[in-house]
């Protein structure tokens, strides 16, 4: 069964730049979409970038089109993303899961997706 693992997270200021990375366990990316999830406090969590298990389709949330990249190594079986510009709202702890790509701008959980822990981001002066 996939495991993922988030890591990276940490304290920035705005307009910081931080990298996650999502490292996965007991399958092969090739087989799984991926999406990256938000979670701010006070709200629910959000889809904010997904790459394709082909890696022919990326999608990002319009709120973060332009300033974060998702990529993926199959060879380190790792998925990141790279979060430049970082505003106070994209303060937040953030998941990976496996990942529904709907439309250009949707990142779906998939229903059975386990939830780890997570990595903490906190934007602030």
């Amino acid at each position: 069964q996939l495991q993922l693992d988030e890591s990276g997270g940490g304290q920035v200021q705005p307009g910081g730049t931080l990298t996650l990375s999502c490292a996965a366990s007991g399958g092969t990316l090739r087989d799984y979409s991926i999406g990256w999830f938000h979670h701010a406090p006070g709200k629910e969590r959000e889809g904010v970038s997904c790459i394709s298990n082909g890696g022919g389709q990326i999608n990002y949330a319009d709120s973060v089109k332009g300033r974060f990249t998702i990529s993926r190594d199959i060879a380190k079986n790792t998925v990141y993303l790279q979060m430049n510009s970082l505003e106070p709202d994209d303060t937040g702890v953030y998941y990976c899961v496996p990942t529904v790509l709907r439309g250009s701008s949707y990142c779906v959980a998939h229903p059975d997706a386990s939830w780890g822990q997570g990595t903490q981001v906190t934007v602030s002066v």
